[in-house]
């Protein structure tokens, strides 16, 4: 059964709007594990636009939680996540530009870089997981770096369930069979498979009926649907629709 891992970025985006101490990503954390997360997200960026480094570090040290750090493999956020020692570590692209992560980590063009940051990652003790592309070449590469997990980009999925129409073609389909096809040759390599981004209520549950998915990993839609039903009512229904999903009732 898919495991729901959720996204606190957003909660910290409302926050450093004002600069504010609140909201506080801490209780947003602990009120999406009470409420049935399986685990946390948070993205440390190099312009610390909304997670800080002392969210990482005040969530580290929750009992219990089952803690994932996005981050782009530099060695500023390497010595990060050595010494904070999340449950796991996970390799974006990242550019300063950008609203939210914009495509996967292009690993076949930056084996050297991503070779060494997860070198360092793995003699820590860390399980690296890279975020890429539902591109089989990129799939492999992953594989021969050493990485222990692929989370596979979901974001064209998401848009295609977006443009699909009722009399058109069923392009979500096409691009979930993408998702797949890679989802699947990361299992035969012997890596976790791990998908997300753009991750929604209405588009979620095909997705989570993939065979051998482990994680999915959801943000912007729970914390959105938080505003107005809170962030406990927002994990749980997400998670029901995961669950229902992962047993075949969807």
């Amino acid at each position: 059964m898919a495991k729901l891992c959720v996204n606190i970025d957003h909660v910290a985006t409302i926050r450093q709007a004002r600069l504010s101490h609140e909201p506080d990503p801490l209780l947003a954390a602990r009120e999406a594990m009470k409420s049935g997360a399986d685990g946390i997200t948070v993205h440390l960026r190099e312009d610390r636009r909304h997670i800080q480094d002392r969210d990482v570090q005040a969530l580290s040290e929750i009992p219990g939680i089952e803690l994932n750090l996005e981050m782009a493999p530099t060695p500023e956020m390497v010595e990060i996540a050595c010494r904070i020692q999340p449950r796991m570590v996970m390799l974006v692209p990242e550019g300063r530009q950008e609203i939210t992560t914009e495509g996967g980590l292009d690993v076949v063009g930056e084996r050297v870089r991503v070779s060494e940051a997860i070198q360092q990652l793995s003699a820590a003790g860390l399980r690296v997981s890279l975020f890429i592309d539902a591109a089989l070449d990129q799939v492999r590469a992953s594989a021969d770096l050493g990485a222990s997990v692929c989370e596979i980009h979901t974001g064209p999925y998401a848009e295609a369930v977006e443009q699909t129409s009722e009399s058109g073609p069923d392009l979500a389909a096409a691009r979930l069979e993408e998702v797949c096809r890679a989802g699947s040759l990361v299992r035969t390599l012997g890596m976790r498979f791990n998908a997300g981004h753009a991750l929604n209520y209405e588009n979620v549950s095909r997705l989570a009926a993939t065979e051998g998915l482990d994680e999915l990993h959801i943000g912007h839609s729970i914390v959105s649907r938080s505003v107005f039903t809170g962030m406990s009512n927002a994990v749980a229904e997400m998670k029901n629709l995961i669950d229902r999903a992962s047993k075949g009732l969807e």
